[in-house]
């Protein structure tokens, strides 16, 4: 009686497989139509619970755990506190719901262009890679290029891994699906370990569909990205560690931290106690899908507690173990409040919770109908999609940064010039355009020279919705002493560029320090 019960909390998708394999017997997959349903509503409930889960906590530990005696408070109000009072933490929501609202209105075939432009002229604000690409796409560098990390410093950040959760509960079963969408809207972005966050996420959530078995879904959503990439080495190392000791987490938080830390490309991270980077983020993500083995408290608790993007990772492994086991199993206590917010818009969106489960179950069958699959009278059949492995790109290849230089310049129409030596190939200038006195926005403008000659006039919007997140960067110079200098063009009185930090980088590896 209870293996029979098992089955039925844990195992609802049996008509064409077993829950003792963990491969179907054939082509197809059968899914009731009420199943679909609630696996999808598990999707984006728990995107929001674990989100809310972990928001107080969020970039406060940084390159260290959060003790278990460090209380992490749960009630029926924290989601309409959030809602009401810190909307802004539902990025990873309202995010996914650019693109989703794009599929809506134009159809599954929208090119990237689309999803970009949407993204671009959006009202909400944006960070790291996805600023970066805004950016660059209101300036005219269109996907993938606004991506790559030759013109996106932020390129390997999490920015696509946290909102790529819609690619995979559009593509149930479908994983191959998912990593198609997944690597031509991410493209907009990221590259490299930044677009493999986001394909290796919506893999999980499509396998989540078909599959009990987390453990499994980990390691068959691997199998989509790259073996030769860090990110696979990286997330194939947290599986290693749960295989020789799954009962402490701790330990594999370890192991990740001593090897994948390190920030090569974000100049925000490189050098300091701070990490955006995909890879480290996705081994949380792991990490509590792990050793939470498919209890939710659990789940959430271990990824809020690995620290760095601790609203972001809870989010993605909630979303994910939510898929698995459908939002009518998810426990009671994760899901109090949630009703309170339901039918509310997240911020910037025409869109609800409740909105969203009605768009993401037409789209997950519309998918399936056009991948192959067909409807019964109370069920879907899925064609199965094996895993392949998507291409391999590496961003930030063959350069290593070897220092970081507190500058902090203000330059203004007053000033003459700033200039700076470095012994390398390459480098970023981090800041920021500012006014002063309340004055109206601008663009201002400055010259950069390398070696005495112009490179580019760099345009900095005060504004902060559509800023340039980084003044200037260069990563294929040739190896040896350069001088950047940085002359205003058009600063106005009252208005500033502030010139914060100097990343240096070198095509020579400078390995491991001995002592």
């Amino acid at each position: 009686m209870k293996k029979i019960l098992k089955v039925i909390i844990w195992c609802p998708i049996i008509v064409l497989f077993s829950c003792n394999t963990n491969k179907p017997a054939l082509d197809e997959i059968s899914i009731s139509k009420a199943e679909l349903s609630d696996k999808v509503k598990g999707g984006w409930a728990g995107q929001v619970i674990g989100c809310t889960y972990g928001g107080p906590t969020e970039f406060r530990w940084n390159g260290t755990m959060i003790d278990d005696y460090v209380p992490i408070h749960w009630d029926d109000e924290r989601m309409l506190w959030y809602y009401e009072n810190s909307p802004g933490l539902y990025d990873d929501v309202y995010m996914d719901l650019t693109f989703v609202d794009v599929f809506e209105k134009y159809g599954f075939d929208a090119p990237d262009s689309l999803h970009a432009l949407a993204f671009a002229h959006a009202e909400y604000p944006l960070w790291h890679a996805n600023q970066a690409a805004r950016y660059n796409i209101l300036n005219g560098t269109m996907p993938p290029a606004s991506g790559h990390w030759k013109n996106n410093p932020h390129a390997d950040d999490i920015d696509f891994q946290i909102e790529a959760d819609f690619a995979g509960l559009m593509s149930p079963g479908m994983v191959n699906s998912a990593t198609e969408i997944a690597e031509k809207i991410g493209h907009i972005m990221n590259y490299g370990d930044g677009i493999y966050g986001g394909i290796f996420v919506a893999s999980m959530y499509s396998l989540a569909f078909v599959y009990n078995d987390i453990e499994f879904i980990v390691k068959e959503a691997l199998k989509t990205i790259p073996v030769e990439s860090d990110f696979y080495q990286c997330i194939a190392g947290v599986i290693e560690c749960y295989k020789r000791n799954p009962d402490d987490w701790k330990a594999a938080w370890f192991e990740a931290q001593k090897n994948w830390t390190h920030d090569k490309g974000c100049p925000d991270g490189v050098f300091v106690p701070f990490n955006i980077d995909a890879k480290i983020n996705a081994a949380y993500i792991v990490i509590g899908l792990l050793y939470g083995k498919g209890e939710y408290g659990a789940t959430i608790d271990i990824s809020t507690r690995c620290g760095y993007d601790s609203d972001c990772n809870p989010a993605n492994a909630a979303g994910i173990l939510g898929t698995m086991i459908g939002y009518s199993n998810i426990p009671g206590y994760w899901k109090q409040g949630i009703e309170k917010v339901e039918s509310m818009n997240f911020k910037y969106t025409e869109m609800s919770l409740n909105r969203v489960y009605e768009i993401g179950y037409r789209h997950a069958v519309e998918m399936i109908k056009r991948k192959g699959g067909s409807e019964k009278s109370d069920s879907y059949v899925i064609k199965y999609q094996t895993p392949r492995t998507v291409p391999l790109e590496v961003g930030f290849e063959g350069i290593y940064p070897t220092e970081r230089r507190s500058v902090n310049n203000r330059l203004t129409g007053q000033s003459k010039e700033f200039s700076y030596e470095i012994d390398g190939c390459g480098f970023v200038l981090s800041g920021y355009a500012a006014v002063q006195n309340n004055q109206s926005d601008e663009v201002l403008e400055a010259d950069l020279y390398i070696d005495n000659n112009l490179v580019e006039t760099i345009k900095m919007p005060t504004s902060s919705l559509i800023r340039k997140h980084d003044i200037a960067w260069k990563y294929d110079l040739p190896e040896g002493k350069h001088f950047i200098q940085l002359t205003p063009k058009r600063i106005p009185a009252d208005y500033h560029i502030t010139v914060r930090d100097l990343i240096v980088y070198s095509s020579k590896d400078p390995g491991k320090h001995t002592y």
